[in-house]
């Protein structure tokens, strides 16, 4: 929708906002260890493990940490990270906005009464599993930064099997995202790499299949504040909602 922005782009300018204050650590090694524990734990044979440790090494993560989160999801630390478990929660926020929590916890009840807290503050209210992820689909989004040439992007996502692609443009510059399935984000990466575009991320992510548009500032700041908390708790490596919102809306919310 022309003149909205998305989760995905409001995460893009929300990812800036948290590389100048400084990257969650603790996240960045839950996706490590969340990485290493679903596949082997070599980097050079796992590719969403060598993301994950690209991403903490480029937040400046210390590599003691690095190999320890590794070692925690290998399995081979024994004691409390055996206890670790990915679990996925969903709810409603304000104004009826799905959302989906992904966390890495060591005690799921308190994960949940800290999720549920935070909705009883702010609004919405936590749900069942499964309450709102049928309006989503899980994909593989490979991220492009820079001009992009349109038909050349096209064919080569073709010749890569890629569902689809989304150009965007922003005050930090131009770019695009290409989706596909979760299983074949490592090889689209490496084809559009092959192309010579220049790819500079790439991440797993529940994509809406519809969406919520806000359009009241109230409700924009009582949403942003339950997002805000939601991803401020430990066990939380990941939110995702299903809103869009007008940019002049988004700036006067201050994000």
């Amino acid at each position: 929708m022309s003149g909205h922005s998305k989760w995905a782009t409001i995460k893009r300018q929300k990812a800036r906002v948290d590389a100048a204050r400084g990257k969650n650590f603790a996240q960045l090694s839950g996706a490590i260890i969340v990485a290493a524990r679903s596949g082997l734990p070599d980097p050079t044979g796992n590719f969403q493990l060598r993301t994950a440790i690209e991403k903490a090494k480029a937040a400046g993560v210390p590599n003691d940490n690095i190999d320890r989160a590794i070692a925690k999801g290998a399995g081979t630390l024994g004691g409390e990270a055996d206890k670790l478990e990915e679990i996925r929660y969903e709810g409603y926020g304000p104004g009826g906005v799905a959302l989906i929590m992904e966390a890495l916890t060591d005690n799921r009840n308190r994960t949940a009464a800290d999720l549920r807290a935070i909705f009883n503050k702010r609004g919405g209210n936590l749900g069942e599993t499964g309450c709102v992820s049928w309006m989503f689909a899980h994909r593989g989004a490979c991220i492009i930064s820079g001009a992009v040439d349109e038909d050349a992007l096209l064919e080569a996502s073709l010749e890569a099997g890629a569902d689809s692609y989304e150009l965007f443009a922003d005050e930090e510059g131009a770019g695009a995202e290409v989706f596909t399935e979760t299983a074949a984000l490592e090889k689209l990466c490496a084809q559009l790499k092959d192309q010579k575009f220049n790819v500079t991320d790439s991440e797993w992510r529940w994509i809406p299949g519809n969406t919520v548009e806000v359009v009241d500032l109230d409700q924009g700041k009582q949403l942003l504040r339950v997002i805000e908390s939601l991803e401020a708790l430990d066990d939380i490596q990941n939110v995702t909602a299903n809103f869009e919102i007008s940019v002049e809306l988004l700036a006067a919310l201050e994000l």
